[in-house]
């Protein structure tokens, strides 16, 4: 495979290149793309979204015939990486690829961009249940196991997130929420942190997605109590909903990540990276990938994945809300 048709994996670079590339000037439409295309991902290098773009763009670079540059900028919950790609040129060369724009909407009282109008929602990349897990020493055997421990003593069990405005603390504060509980919340800066405190034994649960927690789940280190999810999900099938453990239908959480770019953007750009990831997405050799990482497909098109965008930003107000999560 030549180097023009693969993906080239790295960490942050230099910030003269990418300053460079915001200040190119737009190419037209027609020409697209006639350089190669960073995706940034807001977050850490090996967290569900990271490995779920990789998968994904990896194909649509082939399809392309261009490289496609996937650039971790984790940091101040998301907005860092979300602001770069905000405030890069409108050119279709500077794409982002997240699912937590909403909740950074919610949690943070300020913001350097406007989620609402700074992003043109492209198309969305997948769904994955959200697990509540807990170590295999824990004593926890079911759900309820769980809930009646932290009413029985409440504030003093806990729990590990990715960070705070992680799919990991909302979806767990979801959960409190749903199931009337109070306990502590520990941040991390990652996953794979909030899960190897997890393991240790040294937190109580965790509510993480399965691309971070099944090998562990499947090895007999951590126990799958409940998936947050409508229904239970295909590499699990045995683990229970939350539903079914006994909570309402507010008590679970979707996580998802999807494509954006600058608002500005022309419309045939957008339009043409919607066409070429929703053929991505479907190629065989992608969704055997994303099948195994438990990544459920968003058949939606561009105007149906802009309202569940809009949908999930009101959502999550909603629950900062009635969770009293506390702005930062």
């Amino acid at each position: 495979m030549s180097a023009a048709r693969s993906i080239r994996m790295t960490g942050c670079v230099p910030f003269v290149i990418g300053a460079l590339i915001g200040l190119a000037s737009p190419a037209p439409a027609q020409e697209w793309p006639a350089k190669n295309i960073t995706v940034i991902v807001p977050l850490g290098a090996g967290s569900a979204t990271d490995v779920m773009t990789r998968v994904i763009m990896d194909q649509v670079g082939k399809q392309l015939g261009r490289t496609i540059i996937v650039e971790n900028r984790p940091g101040a919950g998301g907005t860092i990486g979300a602001n770069m790609v905000a405030k890069s040129a409108p050119d279709g060369y500077t794409a982002l690829a997240y699912g937590a724009l909403s909740i950074a909407n919610a949690l943070y009282s300020k913001i350097p961009y406007d989620t609402m109008h700074d992003f043109v929602p492209v198309i969305g990349l997948g769904q994955q249940p959200l697990a509540v897990v807990t170590s295999a020493t824990s004593g926890y055997k079911t759900l309820g196991d769980l809930i009646a421990a932290a009413k029985a003593r409440p504030g003093a069990l806990n729990y590990t997130s990715a960070g705070i405005g992680s799919a990991s603390h909302f979806g767990a504060e979801r959960l409190l929420a749903s199931a009337g509980i109070r306990v502590q919340h520990i941040a991390f800066k990652g996953a794979a942190e909030a899960v190897t405190d997890l393991v240790a034994g040294r937190a109580d649960f965790s509510v993480q997605p399965f691309t971070t927690t099944l090998a562990l789940v499947n090895d007999g280190k951590l126990v799958a109590l409940a998936v947050s999810a409508a229904k239970r999900t295909a590499i699990k099938p045995d683990v229970p909903t939350t539903m079914e453990a006994g909570l309402p239908a507010d008590s679970f959480y979707p996580f998802w990540s999807g494509l954006f770019l600058p608002a500005a953007t022309p419309r045939e750009i957008v339009d043409k990276l919607h066409a070429e990831t929703g053929a991505a997405l479907g190629a065989p050799n992608v969704r055997t990938q994303l099948d195994k990482l438990g990544v459920e497909p968003m058949e939606m098109n561009r105007e149906q994945f802009g309202k569940f965008f809009r949908d999930d930003v009101e959502a999550n107000l909603a629950l900062v809300e009635a969770a009293h999560i506390p702005r930062q």
